[in-house]
């Protein structure tokens, strides 16, 4: 699997599929067909959804939010994986691109912040409804844009601080830990080590031994953990992984070794996994993002705009790109998170919004 972005080659592929489209459709982004007028038939309306793939609970769990909420509108969610290869990602937009984008909105996961330019810009081309999550360049305005209709993701700094606190008193406030570090492309993996050094700063007796990236991935992560532990030894009190795919990577590495339970495990996503782990004591926090929300809500967001149930103009600047709201989950609170029910209420046009926290700085 290659994780790595390849941004001028998947920008030259996105780019002529782009010129493709201007050439042979005359429905783009400046028709007025009823996509950019808003005032698509809902059953006209197709959706898609894109993660890197569904190996991942997590991004499995989006794809299914999508399908529940084209289920509640009576439609049906077009899903596309891309292994964490940017070119890959890009081909398959670029490919989609160039065929019928009649009334077409698409939910993006861009695999890292350069891949984002080409994804908004080719679809504003097509005039397609595009929400991203997670990753894009900090400078890119939403408001410069007609079918750019959101972009949504999570304070990244805060819940890498949040685990790391609670790896911090999970090992008493003293001891050495290790860090796992996600795709180094993107902003989710930049703000929650961020915040996993802000939390050293607050907890001075605990030392950061060594940080590499595992990219997001369970497998990488039970080989950088086994090579940690191995040069590391048993200085290692606590694990921090930027998400639960490597958390849970790395609680395999602890079972191999013989320390399943010795050394404090945290991660990020409240995949089903790592929810049991922390009930059954094998891993100490991780921090919900509620992923079928995400894959239903940034569905529902171009659906109300292409049926014109919403329109940009009604989207205020702080809902254009904005933090969702977050939960930090432990022993305590494991129990309100293990049989999660997607509420199709939320993506009701009303109510696209109601998760919003604050506006990107």
């Amino acid at each position: 699997m290659n994780l790595k972005s390849r941004p001028a080659v998947a920008l030259l592929s996105l780019s002529l599929a782009a010129i493709a489209l201007a050439g042979c459709s005359e429905e783009s982004a400046g028709s007025d067909d009823g996509a950019s007028a808003g005032n698509c038939d809902p059953a006209d309306v197709q959706l898609l959804g894109q993660v890197r793939n569904e190996s991942n609970p997590y991004e499995a769990a989006w794809l299914d939010g999508g399908d529940a909420f084209a289920e509640s509108v009576g439609l049906t969610q077009e899903r596309l994986t891309y292994d964490g290869d940017s070119t890959k990602q890009q081909d398959q937009i670029a490919q989609r691109l160039a065929g019928d984008t009649e009334c077409l909105v698409m939910n993006i996961l861009p695999n890292g912040d350069s891949d984002t330019p080409p994804i908004v810009e080719g679809a504003e081309e097509a005039g397609v409804h595009v929400v991203t999550q997670w990753n894009k360049p900090a400078d890119m305005d939403l408001t410069e844009y007609d079918y750019w209709l959101s972009h949504i993701t999570y304070n990244g700094v805060e819940s890498g601080q949040q685990i790391g606190d609670a790896l911090a008193e999970a090992i008493g406030g003293s001891g050495g830990i290790i860090a796992l570090q996600g795709v180094l492309d993107t902003a989710a993996a930049k703000d929650r080590f961020a915040g996993l050094e802000e939390s050293l700063a607050a907890n001075p007796d605990v030392t950061l031994l060594d940080d590499q990236t595992a990219n997001f991935s369970r497998a990488e992560a039970l080989e950088v953990t086994k090579t940690l532990l191995t040069k590391h030894g048993d200085d290692v009190k606590g694990i921090w992984a930027a998400n639960d795919d490597m958390a849970l990577g790395a609680l395999e590495a602890l079972q191999q070794a013989g320390l399943e339970g010795e050394v404090a495990v945290v991660g990020i996503d409240a995949v089903p996994d790592a929810l049991t782990a922390i009930e059954n004591g094998t891993m100490t926090a991780t921090v919900s993002s509620d992923g079928p929300w995400q894959g239903g809500v940034g569905l529902a967001i171009g659906y109300c705009v292409a049926t014109g149930e919403l329109s940009v103009d009604d989207i205020d600047d702080e809902h254009r790109a904005f933090y969702a709201e977050q939960f930090l989950i432990t022993e305590e609170n494991v129990a309100e998170f293990t049989s999660p029910e997607t509420d199709t209420a939320d993506f009701e046009c009303d109510n696209v919004f109601d998760r919003a926290v604050g506006p990107l700085p």
